[in-house]
């Protein structure tokens, strides 16, 4: 099954920024919130501090359905939130479509950028700055057709802006339900922290890399520069490429279920 990221045309960025940039404004900080207070339009954020939560409904046109998200808690740089969603096939839209992707942001994101100072982003790849990724989450038994995935955006340079489009994307797939697979084709495997990983290569415009778990977790622990360095031994990436952005969260093909992540948190350097 594939699933493919729309270039989003200049309208749609600025609407997007927009939804952004009017929440930061706003400085919604949520600490203790709860389930009870969702945003259900599609783009609607929550800020926890350096992340930001975005209802990110990208895929308008191929679903039908809703979908939520809700922040819980803060404490330094560990947030705890959820989602939840019932999203079915349009009339144009397919098995393969992903139509959603629920998810805190840190740094870059189609028509959104944080400073430096306050994400830590962006790195050099080369640099091999240690970046830490704490994540403890749980799913209903079904939770449809989806994911559980870190999402990288890289950029050629560190200055990278709204409509700067990324040079490379590489997912990281610690949980997949209900016969959900990456874009691409099966280029190899590897062994990172302490788990087997099939790698997926894609081109979407730009290039798509997806590690997918062999075992699905719900929880881990991981060094995001490991998986930028897999890529760089196998000379599928530069070192000179930029991390300018890091997302996690769930992508949802079809279904209803809910993803409820206990802590979160990302550490660079």
């Amino acid at each position: 099954m594939q699933h493919r990221r729309p270039r989003l045309s200049k309208k749609r960025k600025t609407l997007l920024a927009s939804a952004v940039a009017l929440a930061a404004a706003a400085g919604v900080t949520v600490a203790q919130a709860g389930e009870t207070d969702k945003e259900c339009t599609a783009f609607d954020t929550i800020t926890l501090g350096k992340y930001y939560v975005n209802n990110n409904l990208w895929n308008e046109g191929k679903y039908t359905g809703t979908q939520c998200v809700w922040a819980n808690s803060r404490s330094g740089s560990t947030i705890s939130w959820g989602t939840d969603y019932s999203l079915a096939n349009s009339s144009t839209g397919k098995d393969y479509d992903v139509k959603s992707y629920a998810s805190t942001v840190l740094g870059w994101h189609w028509g959104w950028k944080v400073d430096k100072a306050t994400t830590g982003l962006p790195i050099r790849v080369g640099d091999r700055k240690k970046v830490t990724a704490t994540w403890d989450f749980s799913l209903p038994s079904s939770p449809g057709t989806m994911n559980v995935s870190y999402d990288l955006w890289l950029h050629a340079k560190n200055t990278a802006d709204w409509q700067d489009q990324p040079t490379d994307e590489i997912m990281i797939w610690l949980n997949r339900q209900g016969g959900a697979g990456p874009l691409g084709t099966k280029y190899g495997s590897v062994s990172l922290g302490g788990a087997m990983w099939d790698i997926y290569q894609g081109d979407i415009g730009w290039n798509v890399y997806s590690f997918v778990r062999r075992a699905n977790a719900t929880s881990a622990t991981l060094d995001l520069d490991d998986f930028t360095q897999a890529l760089v031994r196998r000379k599928l990436l530069s070192n000179d490429k930029y991390v300018s952005g890091i997302e996690s969260g769930t992508e949802v093909f079809k279904g209803t279920g809910r993803l409820d992540t206990k802590s979160y948190s990302v550490n660079i350097g």
